[in-house]
């Protein structure tokens, strides 16, 4: 397995300054152009979770889509998107979160999730948390039981378990420091 995430960490490319001086933004675009590496990162993603009897996956817009899919396609379940605003055809609840300037919102559709589902939360990257606490709020609400968040990259020197404690988290990269 060390192999396998050494792979896969070898395949993220570092733009600095992006998308603001200071940044070093993560590239997956890498990871996901080659199929070693994409089909690699979507096994060890859904591995802790094999046994975890998850009734869906909910991606978060948008790279949390590409590794949301493949992985209920392992875990044998359904996807679920959580979208901006605007975006899902059918009544929805939203939820806001806090980004660096101002606030962003996202979305459900109602009907999604019934009581006490297992719902496996996946996305690209974990950053501050405020996107996914936002996605948890959204499950929970429904009445879903949140089984775990799963990520590729986890920015650990942000310390986004912080506001994420009491779930199962489960992050393939972690950067300590930027």
């Amino acid at each position: 397995m060390a192999d396998s995430v050494e792979y896969i960490k070898d395949l993220i490319r570092t733009v600095p300054d992006f998308p603001k001086p200071g940044i070093n933004f993560f590239d997956i675009t890498t990871v996901l152009s080659d199929p070693k590496g994409l089909k690699l990162t979507c096994e060890l993603m859904a591995k802790p979770w094999l046994d975890k009897k998850i009734d869906a996956v909910v991606g978060t817009e948008s790279r949390g889509f590409i590794f949301a899919v493949p992985i209920a396609q392992i875990l044998g379940c359904g996807f679920i998107p959580i979208r901006k605003p605007g975006k899902l055809p059918s009544k929805t609840i939203s939820a806001e979160y806090d980004l660096e300037y101002g606030s962003d919102k996202l979305e459900i559709h109602v009907d999604a999730i019934k009581p006490g589902d297992n719902i496996l939360l996946i996305d690209d990257l974990l950053a501050t948390g405020g996107t996914i606490k936002a996605c948890i709020q959204l499950v929970e609400q429904l009445g879903g039981k949140v089984a775990g968040l799963g990520f590729l990259i986890e920015l650990a020197f942000l310390n986004p378990r912080a506001k994420l404690e009491g779930y199962n988290v489960n992050s393939i990269i972690s950067y300590e420091k930027d």
